[in-house]
């Protein structure tokens, strides 16, 4: 499977590619920005998107979708309990000194367990509250990788004070969600390096007490 990472816009969201090499068939997940560079990618694997996949509604991983929307009709879809996220777009615009993107039309929702299939690879969807109520992940089993949103990152964990956080529900959700899954899953958190899961139950602070 084809699979590019790019950090997008002013706060470095990861925005990944996932494309299947039969089909060229293409998940984009997390378009905040810097559509233009999503769109190099796209043309020289010579994909065409299915699905746009936003793990939570903060402006750094959806204020690209309108964009990558027109450009490939691809459906747009987040959870439905970040829409109320979605609604404070142009106020989380004026906290980061940004003009507001467009709005897009939400197309889908995402949901737990809901599933998107991309050649042999299933996206699963993991509903993993706490930084946003709506906030998700993404498990691909035959990949043994998991799209990780501002859930985890490298030695952390998504910040909670934005309107919206729960401190004891993000715990929660790495816990019982993330925590169950293999060591050797490879972790890509919405901004930051890459890790394990391994590597954060064993040395991430924040998952001591877990």
């Amino acid at each position: 499977m084809i699979h590019e990472i790019l950090a997008v816009g002013p706060l470095a969201c990861n925005c990944s590619i996932f494309g299947d090499e039969a089909t060229r068939e293409a998940i984009v997940v997390d378009p905040g920005d810097d559509v233009e560079q999503i769109e190099r990618i796209l043309r020289r694997h010579g994909l065409r998107v299915s699905a746009i996949l936003i793990t939570h509604a903060h402006i750094d991983h959806i204020g690209g979708a309108h964009r990558l929307r027109a450009l490939t009709g691809a459906p747009v879809c987040l959870h439905p309990d970040d829409l109320v996220i979605y609604d404070q777009l142009e106020m989380q615009a004026a906290w980061l000194g940004l003009t507001p993107p467009p709005r897009v039309p939400i197309d889908r929702d995402l949901r737990e367990g809901d599933k998107f299939v991309l050649g042999q690879a299933g996206f699963e969807v993991l509903h993993t509250p706490g930084h946003t109520p709506g906030s998700l992940c993404l498990w691909i089993p035959q990949e043994k990788k998991l799209i990780a949103g501002d859930t985890l990152f490298r030695d952390s964990i998504g910040r909670t004070d934005l309107p919206g956080g729960d401190g004891r529900q993000i715990l929660r959700s790495i816990r019982d969600k993330l925590l169950v899954l293999p060591d050797e899953t490879f972790v890509i958190p919405g901004h930051g390096p890459t890790t394990t899961l391994g590597r954060e139950r064993e040395r991430n602070f924040f998952l001591q007490p877990l």
